[in-house]
């Protein structure tokens, strides 16, 4: 899984979140540090309303929390996701000898680049960061 740090980069950078049944996220406050939580119909489920996503929490009572502001959490994609964001551009997924992951995108028009990370997820993460990046500086 990838960091929260790296997420909110993510979500900073301009990826945005149309949650899902079995999304992962958290929830942005300091008394909920490493509480990671699943989109689920039957324990968390997501309402969209014209002001926005809640994240409603159905029979959580050990939480004491009834629901969340989509912009108060952030989404922890799984591996999955982070490769199908990198869409026509991923290339290829490597692990070398040292145990590193090496995740290989191209955009039309540019050079192979590699991102690594300590696991593939993070290694996915790089890549869709620079995507992100550099969809924001020169939309298509």
């Amino acid at each position: 899984m990838i960091s929260i740090d790296r997420a909110l980069e993510l979500r900073n950078a301009g990826l945005r979140w149309h949650p899902t049944s079995g999304d992962r996220f958290a929830v942005l406050q300091p008394e909920m540090d490493n509480e990671i939580f699943t989109i689920s119909e039957m324990t968390i489920e997501a309402h969209t309303f014209p002001t926005g996503t809640v994240l409603g929490f159905n029979g959580t009572t050990e939480w004491a929390l009834d629901s969340v502001a989509q912009e108060d959490a952030v989404w922890l994609p799984r591996e999955d996701q982070l490769r199908d964001l990198l869409g026509s551009t991923f290339r290829s997924l490597a692990r070398s000898t040292t145990g590193a992951f090496q995740v290989v995108v191209e955009r039309t028009g540019h050079f192979e680049e590699s991102f690594w990370g300590d696991t593939a997820e993070e290694a996915y993460a790089q890549a869709a960061l620079a995507l992100v990046h550099a969809a924001v500086e020169r939309p298509v």
